[in-house]
């Protein structure tokens, strides 16, 4: 029998943790989609309801590959965005889906149901892709609980993007999803019939402002709004050319961005390191799923690089014509605690690339267009490049000889150790590229030689640590002659 007391002792307990129970705070994510929408555009137009999201959280710009991997295009850009990896794994090069690894690369709606199918998922789209069954897609599964798919691309453009954002508004609002995919398409449209650098545009970016708006004051009008845990991303697939179109290589063509907002954001950042494949990673950890099978980093959790920490160091251009005048993207000044041999380094060539150089994406792949140097979606912000092709543009001595040196890293003899990179290799006769591995200042011994093509991949090479050692040093030495390049980000021993 249970005493007075103790009944007594049962409920003052629960009415102390009642007020506790009701202030817990639901995770829920919200994604809007906007179709080929430039950023630069975006802080041009009388977009409030953006600018507003840009001023309480991040703004990160970053580009896209291009072809041979995937076009700059619908396909890959959403299904890139939906699935957390880039165009290599889930397989969509172009609007035509063929080839499309769905099964194996689920997007995150789909992920979140088989995670836990209580979970209330939402995704309303008028380009038919994204979510009807009878396309090319569904980009978003059968799975995802409701979908809302009309016919805006249908026997030429349609404009149903109000209706979306009503009915999403109305969802987000009433219902309770606890994570949704809304896409607007009229900007893009706006896009191809008039060009990225039209007032059209950045009449329409207004326009689609209003409607984000709209689907923002459905999550905000919720009646739980004050006891749940949202966060809102917001991105595109492509960019637009100033005439208007997209799909190939051009540095507007390949623009993307990314805005978020919620707990862990800083209000008013900036990021560089962030890529599209991120929005997958975001939306799942918000919702408690496992991140591990997607290529994307979740906001909360930056690399932290190395490489990265040279941003500020970064200058224009001196030799290198390819890559604009005024944008700052490479400088020779290594990390802390890292170093380039240049002893065997011929004389001459391009100033930038002389030796391993440190640059970003925007700056290097402008260098020459369309020799796959847009390919190398895995490296983030600032990375090492070593380029005899681009070097070789200018008179030069010699060949090239270049050596890439890391810190002594601590580690325990006899342990096991895991070398881990990103790698951009395109391979060329008469060139090589190695990875050598030092003990405690002894002679460098070869671990790993690339004579194939490594597009865009991480590396991960085993080390045993010889008995009594105590640290351990990495070399990248690439060599040739006017052939092609070798790229390394995110190095550590694991």
């Amino acid at each position: 029998m249970v005493s007075a007391v103790a009944v007594a002792l049962l409920a003052a307990s629960t009415q102390l943790s009642a007020p506790v129970m009701a202030a817990a705070s639901p995770d829920k994510v919200l994604v809007i989609g906007l179709d080929g929408v430039n950023l630069d555009r975006v802080k041009a137009a009388d977009a409030p309801h953006l600018k507003r999201l840009m001023a309480e959280g991040l703004t990160a710009e970053s580009k896209l590959y291009a072809p041979p991997m995937a076009a700059t295009s619908s396909g890959p850009g959403w299904s890139t965005i939906a699935t957390g990896v880039w165009p290599d794994k889930h397989g969509v090069k172009d609007n035509s889906f063929t080839g499309k690894q769905f099964g194996t690369y689920p997007d995150f709606l789909t992920r979140m149901e088989n995670a836990d199918p209580a979970l209330n998922t939402y995704a309303a789209a008028d380009w038919e892709p994204i979510t009807s069954t009878d396309q090319n897609g569904p980009i978003f599964s059968a799975k995802v609980d409701k979908r809302l798919s009309l016919k805006g691309d249908a026997n030429g453009y349609r404009n149903e993007d109000p209706k979306i954002a009503s009915a999403a508004a109305a969802e987000l609002k009433n219902g309770n999803p606890d994570a949704a995919f809304v896409y607007l398409g009229e900007i893009d449209a706006t896009g191809h019939g008039s060009g990225a650098a039209s007032q059209a545009y950045l009449d329409t970016i207004a326009r689609v402002d209003a409607l984000v708006g709209q689907v923002l004051t459905g999550v905000t009008s919720r009646p739980t709004y004050s006891q749940e845990n949202w966060k809102i991303l917001v991105t595109t697939d492509h960019g637009h050319t100033d005439g208007g179109g997209h799909g190939g290589s051009s540095i507007k063509e390949r623009g993307t961005f990314v805005i978020a907002k919620g707990a862990g954001i800083a209000p008013g950042s900036v990021r560089h390191d962030v890529r599209l494949v991120d929005v997958a990673a975001t939306a799942l950890k918000q919702l408690g799923v496992s991140t591990s099978a997607v290529d994307g980093t979740p906001l909360d959790a930056p690399d932290n690089d190395a490489f990265d920490a040279l941003r500020p160091q970064l200058q224009a251009r001196v030799d290198e014509t390819g890559s604009p005048a005024g944008v700052k993207g490479f400088t020779h000044t290594a990390p802390s605690g890292w170093s380039v041999d240049n002893s065997k380094m011929g004389t001459g060539g391009v100033t930038e690339w002389r030796g391993w150089a440190f640059a970003t994406d925007e700056f290097w792949s402008q260098a020459e267009r369309d020799q796959w140097r847009e390919l190398g979606v895995r490296s983030r912000d600032v990375f090492a490049v070593a380029d005899s092709d681009e070097w070789a543009d200018k008179s030069f001595t010699g060949s090239y000889d270049s050596t890439l040196v890391s810190p002594k890293w601590t580690v325990g003899g006899g342990t096991s150790r895991s070398l881990r990179f990103q790698t951009h290799y395109r391979q060329e006769a008469g060139q090589k590229a190695e990875v050598l591995v030092s003990y405690n200042g002894g002679t460098p011994t070869v671990v790993k030689s690339f004579s194939a093509d490594s597009v865009a991949q991480w590396q991960n090479i085993p080390l045993q640590v010889p008995a009594g050692a105590t640290d351990v040093q990495i070399r990248f030495r690439y060599s040739g002659s006017n052939n092609w390049y070798w790229t390394v980000d995110n190095v550590w021993v694991a």
